[in-house]
């Protein structure tokens, strides 16, 4: 398959919104993205950290930042280290892991203080300052997005906000609603799966 996809810089927003508009009516509508499933639900001694957090934190915003800036500080990026099973728990416990693990992490620190947070998967150009017409391998990738009055997006691997090197695919819950890739097979002999991405900057 092959698709031209148009990506652009994210402008940084100031944090918007105050803990007391995240109000029910927020809540009931965004509520699939404060569920802690399994994927999410932070380690105990994670929940004590991101509780500190919470009760300096003036907005959401400043909350969701504070967090996501522990859990880079905290967990190194080791790829290989944990599988596509691995829920936020146990890499917490590993203090290792590799961008969906980081996005979990993420996902339940901002759902466990209430903010609604969602799961991006998607394509990463590797390189920062990517040449136009040259075809590199690309990166599949994960990072979030949270409610501050809007969704606002951050990768939380490597502490940016996205921009045109991140190629959305799909948004969910987590990763169980939106792997990169997802289908049924039937043979009756043996098979192996192999997935090449490539991406060239157009202009």
């Amino acid at each position: 398959a092959t698709s031209i996809v148009d990506t652009q810089e994210v402008p940084a927003k100031p944090h918007a919104i105050g803990w007391d508009d995240l109000t029910d009516d927020v809540k009931d509508e965004w509520c699939e993205y404060l569920v802690l499933s399994d994927w999410v639900a932070p380690a105990d001694d994670l929940r004590e950290l991101l509780d500190g957090l919470r009760a300096t934190a003036e907005r959401p915003g400043d909350y969701a930042r504070a967090a996501v800036d522990l859990l880079h500080a905290r967990i190194a990026y080791v790829p290989g280290s944990t599988e596509v099973t691995t829920t936020a728990a146990d890499a917490w416990v590993a203090q290792t892991g590799v961008c969906q693990d980081f996005a979990h992490l993420s996902l339940g620190a901002l759902r466990h203080a209430g903010v609604p947070a969602r799961y991006v998967s998607g394509y990463l150009h590797p390189s920062p300052d990517p040449v136009v017409g040259e075809t590199v391998e690309g990166e599949s990738h994960a990072w979030i997005e949270w409610w501050d009055g809007e969704w606002v997006a951050w990768d939380p691997t490597n502490a940016i906000a996205p921009g045109p090197r991140h190629v959305v695919v799909a948004k969910g819950r987590d990763y169980g609603d939106s792997p990169p890739l997802r289908g049924i097979f039937s043979t009756a002999g043996g098979s192996e799966l192999f997935v090449g991405v490539e991406i060239t900057r157009l202009r």
